[in-house]
Formats: C-alpha cells, structure tokens, sequence
C-alpha cells in the first residue's frame, strides 16, 4: 500500500502585528474581554502589498528548502484558500509560477476554514492511487481584508498566514495520512458569508447595492456548530481508524476560538498537554490555521517523527472534516 508521508511543513506570516490593544483604539473592545471569548492576544496582519498568494509562495519556499526538494520535483500544488488574489486565476496557479514548478498541475480548495483538512485529503488520494508522488499541500487566506473594522464582533477573530506540507509517496510506510473525513451542511451557508464578489451579486452590479462587502457571521449559532462538529468528526476518523483517543499523541484543531478548542479536548477526553494552541499569536487564519499550528508544534518540539496526530478543521459553507496522521 502507497501511504502519503509528511516530508516537511512550514509557514509564513506578516510582520505586522495587530494586539488587543491595538483593537481597543478601533471598536469598543478590551484586552480582557477578547482574551476571555476567544483567547486570542494578537494576528498578524497583510500590509497592502502582500496577499494571500505572496504567503502562500513564501511558506512554498520554506518547506522546499526544509525537504531539499527541487521545485520540478513537485507534481502537483493543492491550495486550501477562499481569499484568492483574484476571482481568477487560482491562487495554486500564482505559486507554481512563483516558484519554479514547472512540471505540477494546480488546483485550489474552497473549503474555509476547512481548506487544509479537505486539501490534504485530495492530495492523499492522488499519493495513495499511484498516480502523483509528491504533492505540495498550501493552506493560505487574508481574511483581514474582508473584516469590517467597525463590528467587534468579527474584526477580533482574524488573522492573515499560510502553511505549507508536502506530502510524499512512501509505499509500505507506517507513517502518513491514516485516514480522512469529509462533511458538509449546505443548509448553514448563510451563517458566515460575504455576500458581494461572485456572480450573484458582482461588484459594482446593481443587484449588489446594500449587500455586505465583508465578513458576516451569526456568532452563536457558528459557535454551537463548532463545538459539535468537531467532536464528531474527530470521532468518526477515530472509529474509521480503529483507535480511541488514547492514541492520540497530539491534537491539533483550527485555531478559531481557545474556547471550542477546549471543550473539543474535553469531549475527547485530551490532557492539556496533548493538545496544541496557538490562538493566541495568530488569531483565525482560515485554512492556514492547522498548517501554521502544525509548523509551529514542530519547530517547538512539541511535535515528533513517529506522533499520531490528529487535526480537524470547519468553517463556512458550513464545513468540516478530520485528518489523522502518522508524523
């Protein structure tokens, strides 16, 4: 059997920092009150040249050069993203030129915040096939450039970033991607959206007068969809592979919110020391949240060759899904 084995993961994100207090001078906000709803103490911010496909580049570069791996290697470039730098072309596109791969096919991911985890599985399945040998896996968005800087509701949560995995075929290995899952309720699409940019409502249309530019998103009902939704899908992964959470060695879910992050952990019975956040640094980052904390965990040592690892992702659509990987 040919398994997907993580060679490498690195991440790249702005210099510029937006702090709590930074948000206290914009809305009516505090440090305290952020930091107990959401545990989030700063993001990282895109200064105006900089977009989601320059982050996405740059973290393509790092883990290229971490895995000494050639740019004409790669045969494939999966990106997890719904901040694209244009409706067209993809933002995959944009870092295959940017970076040499001459010889990979490109295609992105519009999962939100659930990009990564649907990202990866799509490039397992091509490894796991025989079809593809090595596929460079992005997670990247700007979503701070779609907030609205007067709700503080939403323009506490997001932070910009991309993560970066590349992702090998390694026949009869133990390591690598164990197993995926994959869900979708369609029905709660309108809980997050940005209503004007497609062809519903195009910009400068008139049917897009009076219509949101940016980020909306029902905050409870999110939040209560979230909280289940993770549970499930890490358990239903977990059944698929015929483990419990004791196996578990790390757990590494989207950094939307300390508080699901927390009540997810308790759900599966997880020790504080199995699970892995990085809210705080940097905010939501959308589908670049599990591969930035994944980068983080291991240039940390928190995260070690052999560990099961267990991620999980959700987010608009509404979406969500699970990964389990043997690092």
């Amino acid at each position: 059997m040919i398994k997907a084995v993580v060679k490498g993961v690195a991440h790249a994100v702005p210099n510029k920092i937006l702090t709590n207090a930074d948000l206290e001078k914009l809305v009516d906000t505090s440090d305290e009150w952020i930091m107990q709803r959401t545990g989030m103490r700063e993001r990282r911010i895109c200064e105006p040249h900089e977009t989601t496909a320059t982050l996405a580049t740059e973290a393509a570069k790092k883990v290229l050069a971490k895995t000494e791996t050639s740019p004409t290697e790669i045969d494939l470039i999966v990106v997890g993203s719904v901040t694209g730098d244009y409706m067209f072309p993809s933002v995959s596109c944009i870092v295959q030129n940017a970076i040499g791969a001459k010889k990979a096919g490109a295609m992105d991911v519009g999962a939100a915040c659930a990009g990564f985890i649907y990202s990866v599985a799509t490039a397992a399945a091509f490894i796991e096939s025989g079809s593809l040998k090595k596929v460079l896996v992005i997670g990247a968005d700007a979503l701070t450039k779609y907030v609205d800087w007067t709700d503080r509701s939403t323009c506490i949560l997001f932070g910009d970033g991309a993560g970066a995995m590349l992702l090998e075929a390694a026949p009869g290995s133990d390591h690598g991607v164990i197993k995926t899952v994959m869900l979708a309720d369609g029905a709660g699409a309108p809980l997050i959206d940005v209503e004007v940019g497609g062809n519903r409502y195009p910009v400068g249309s008139p049917q897009a007068e009076g219509r949101r530019t940016k980020i909306f998103m029902a905050g409870s009902e999110v939040y209560r969809f979230a909280v289940k939704s993770i549970g499930d899908a890490c358990c239903r992964v977990l059944d698929l592979a015929g483990i419990s959470s004791d196996d578990v060695d790390l757990f590494v879910p989207h950094q939307a919110n300390l508080r699901i992050i927390e009540s997810a952990a308790e759900r599966l019975h997880l020790p504080s020391e199995k699970v892995f956040v990085n809210v705080e640094k940097f905010g939501n980052t959308s589908a670049a949240s599990i591969p930035i904390a994944l980068s983080d965990a291991e240039s940390t040592g928190k995260l070690t060759k052999g560990m099961t690892v267990l991620t999980v992702g959700f987010g608009a659509g509404l979406v969500w899904g699970a990964n389990l990987i043997r690092w």
